[in-house]
């Protein structure tokens, strides 16, 4: 009796370790600390009013070149702990972006975010702007800003005018394909599973596409908020409720259009105070079944 339980545990064992680390695969990961341990940093071309000794300035002050890879003296991004757990600032007073150490695919993105009072220039009168970039591939400083990566934009922006929590918007010369519409001449598009697919982002397309409808709790209360990505597909999630569905994430290149589907996470500085804490990820091996019905046309 001894020997055969001997022999059934080291059969069962190679069992329970390979389900143990199937688990731990699928488990969500916490990506922030108090030493941002899992990420980096990039700053744009600060604005005249900060000072930076040694970048270059024309005659009317606007510098030449930017701030660059991991130098944040300015203190843009900072942690603090609040009831026990790390929360992120980013200030906005220069544009860029903190992004993660490794690129990551096939994951939930589960984060929650509040707005601070804090504008900087050009903004200082319109509504707080930040965001979360996936697929971030390349150089930083590659957008119209100078400031992020070729990427796509999961939206972070308070109610107003320029859109809503949970757009979509072209990073560098990122494409995406969106049922989104527009009802008019000048009217914004908007996500509406009810109307065709159509190409956003590249060369010539529409560079942004707004969510379906607004899902933000008032300034100052923590929004939780997912992205769901597997291969080319993804979803923006505002407090539980999809706002938008996406496919075909890709980007041109010299040869042919080509997947855009792995790469940095990246959260924008954009003139504007935010805080972000809870920010954790999960591998996924398909799109969850709750969602797939967004997929199908």
């Amino acid at each position: 009796m001894i020997k055969n339980h001997r022999r059934y545990t080291i059969l069962l064992f190679p069992l329970l370790l390979g389900l143990s680390l199937s688990a731990s695969a699928t488990q969500w990961q916490p990506l922030l600390d108090t030493e941002l341990s899992q990420w980096r940093t990039y700053l744009g071309f600060p604005n005249p009013g900060t000072k930076v000794s040694d970048l270059r300035q024309d005659e009317g002050g606007e510098y030449l070149e930017p701030v660059g890879y991991d130098r944040d003296e300015w203190n843009v991004f900072s942690v603090s702990t609040e009831s026990g757990e790390p929360v992120l600032r980013i200030s906005g007073e220069i544009y860029g972006g903190i992004f993660t150490r490794k690129d990551y695919s096939n994951y939930r993105l589960r984060l929650q975010v509040k707005w601070g009072n804090q504008k900087w220039p050009p903004r200082e009168a319109l509504p707080l702007d930040s965001g979360i970039l996936y697929h971030g591939k390349g150089e930083h400083g590659v957008d119209y800003w100078r400031a992020w990566p070729l990427s796509q934009e999961f939206q972070v922006v308070e109610q107003g005018v320029e859109g809503l929590t949970g757009d979509w918007w072209k990073i560098g010369s990122s494409r995406i394909d969106i049922q989104c519409a527009s009802k008019g001449e000048d009217e914004a598009h908007r996500y509406d599973p009810e109307v065709p697919l159509e190409t956003f982002g590249g060369d010539g397309e529409p560079i942004t596409c707004r969510a379906s409808h607004n899902n933000e709790k008032p300034s100052g209360e923590w929004n939780t908020l997912e992205l769901i990505t597997y291969e080319d597909k993804s979803l923006h999630i505002v407090n539980g409720e999809v706002v938008m569905a996406l496919r075909n994430s890709s980007y041109p290149t010299e040869t042919g259009v080509e997947p855009l589907t792995k790469g940095q996470i990246v959260l924008q500085s954009e003139a504007g105070e935010v805080f972000y804490r809870r920010i954790e990820l999960q591998p996924i091996q398909d799109i969850p079944k709750a969602y797939r019905s967004y997929f199908e046309l």
